[in-house]
């Protein structure tokens, strides 16, 4: 079934399936979505959009697999975002008095404490300033990355870059890890026992995942092509990088050994590694950020203290990142909400995956926008894909007429 509508920007009308959320004030954002899925090629998606703490968009389109059409309960993987969500989940904490930005990480995780890391605070952390940024080399083999115990441990012990004293590095992999040690430490409760408990359960959404449920991994899009830049091998590609003085620091934080191999082995599901492995619906990215752009509160429920999100827009550091090469502006475990607009909106804030997925909350408008995709469109860095930039800049320049 399906229902009629018109846009009244554009004075077009459209038959939308039903079962699908359009406000009509945006409908040239809807437009600009269903037109980037046409045929197989270009793979699936979602979007989902909250103004002022309700849903005003919830729409998918394309296909989650080859013989699939993406259906209303598709998730997908979403590589970095889960770096957002992991970040909210320790903002819950801190909300509650359990985690403080300012103190050591060691003051929670006592292994912390070596190789000159004692002084390392959560908020350097949380802005990439740990100088844990190597993976590469850190755990033997691919599939000791799934390993959450020994990626811990061996983060613990390891020596931090001493170029962290002057800028951040951006931790590509290790992040969600830190975070996730970092928060189990000082709760006493399992990571994923937290996204549940922090997260899901309070937005009464449950499509935040890491490790997912067996009974719902049939609803999981097939992420397509292969993470090769350039269609060179993975393997050559990141020793070559690694050989690089301009690059190397890119192949040490985000081109682990195997790790092609490794996103597309369906056990990365039984896995904690918040850096990457997060798999969400857009509805359930769009809710949260929802929330941390209406002063805490969706849909009449608070979910975080207004003191707290109003930390989340403040720019921690704007040295240029050692890793990326260029400023990030790292906010408390995000990024600038909109990084390909000409005219940055000041308190945007968010994050996003390798090849496309991701979201964000603008604070000023209290507009949140999430866009997850199984087709990768560009895999070069982790905001290279202008997907979901073009349909924020659409999102924001509505809401800022609004």
């Amino acid at each position: 079934m399906t229902t009629t509508t018109s846009w009244p920007l554009t004075g077009r009308t459209v038959r939308v399936p039903a079962g699908m959320l359009v406000d009509r004030r945006f409908g040239m954002l809807v437009d600009q979505f269903f037109a980037l899925f046409h045929d197989t090629s270009q793979g699936g998606g979602a979007l989902a959009v909250y103004l002022h703490g309700e849903p005003v968009v919830d729409v998918w389109a394309g296909w989650a697999s080859r013989n699939t059409q993406w259906k209303e309960d598709t998730v997908t993987l979403t590589f970095s975002t889960g770096k957002g969500v992991a970040s909210t989940v320790l903002h819950r904490l801190a909300g509650r008095g359990i985690i403080d930005y300012d103190m050591p990480v060691a003051q929670y995780w006592p292994l912390f404490a070596v190789a000159g890391k004692d002084t390392i605070t959560v908020r350097e952390l949380l802005t990439h300033r740990a100088g844990l940024h190597r993976v590469r080399g850190l755990v033997p083999g691919p599939l000791s990355l799934m390993d959450h115990s020994l990626v811990s441990a061996a983060l613990a012990a390891a020596e931090p870059d001493r170029r962290r004293l002057n800028a951040p590095g951006y931790h590509a992999v290790t992040f969600g890890s830190l975070v996730a040690e970092l928060t189990s430490r000082a709760s006493g409760t399992p990571f994923t026992e937290l996204v549940r408990t922090e997260i899901a359960e309070p937005l009464g959404v449950k499509e935040f995942w890491y490790e997912v449920p067996r009974s719902e991994r049939g609803r999981i899009a097939r992420t397509f092509p292969r993470i090769n830049p350039f269609g060179v091998p993975w393997a050559a590609t990141s020793f070559a990088m690694s050989r690089l003085p301009g690059l190397r620091d890119v192949a040490d934080a985000g081109m682990p050994a195997g790790f092609d191999l490794l996103v597309r082995n369906p056990a990365i599901h039984d896995s904690v590694m918040p850096g990457w492995n997060g798999v969400f619906s857009a509805r359930a990215l769009a809710k949260m950020y929802g929330a941390l752009a209406n002063d805490g509160t969706v849909g009449g429920v608070e979910f975080l203290r207004p003191e707290i999100v109003a930390q989340l827009s403040e720019v921690q550091t704007t040295t240029r990142d050692y890793v990326l090469g260029f400023p990030m502006n790292w906010r408390l475990g995000y990024h600038a909400g909109m990084v390909a607009r000409r005219r940055q909106p000041r308190n945007t804030f968010g994050h996003y995956g390798l090849g496309g997925s991701g979201a964000f909350a603008d604070p000023d408008t209290g507009l949140s926008i999430a866009f997850v995709t199984n087709r990768l469109g560009n895999m070069l860095t982790p905001i290279a894909d202008l997907r979901l930039p073009r349909l924020g800049s659409t999102a924001l320049a509505i809401a800022e007429r609004l």
